[in-house]
């Protein structure tokens, strides 16, 4: 089993797909990756030789920048954009949808689940 970047890559999957269990790595990087590194897409990750695992890791360690420094990355300019209170950050803060979406109806992933307004639910009594 390869582990590059501190993820495990499933075995039985081409390297090509492998790849991208790496956060911050897509197909389109991947396949970069695989060309400088100079291993073809098709190979599956339990067939890789350990020099070609070195090279994976090398070219990912040297020109990408994935997983926790990433992670950490997104959160600092989430965090930024909330202190500066522009119109981003302020959505970020709200938890409301941030690139323009309508909010009247829809948004729900962003917003959560709708807050009922008023009292709880009235009860009608059967006579």
């Amino acid at each position: 089993m390869a582990r590059i970047a501190g993820v495990d890559l499933p075995k039985n999957k081409r390297i090509e797909i492998a790849l991208t269990y790496i956060y911050g790595i897509g197909l389109t990087g991947s396949n970069q990756i695989l060309k400088t590194a100079n291993v073809g897409p098709d190979v599956r990750v339990k067939d890789l030789t350990v020099a070609e695992v070195n090279r994976l890791r090398q070219v990912i360690e040297k020109d990408h920048k994935v997983e926790g420094a990433l992670r950490q990355e997104v959160t600092f300019n989430i965090k930024r954009l909330m202190d500066l209170g522009c119109y981003r950050g302020l959505r970020h803060r709200r938890g409301l949808p941030v690139r323009g979406q309508r909010t009247h109806t829809n948004a729900r992933t962003r917003k959560g689940r709708k807050h009922r307004i008023g009292s709880a639910k009235r009860v009608v009594k059967a006579q």
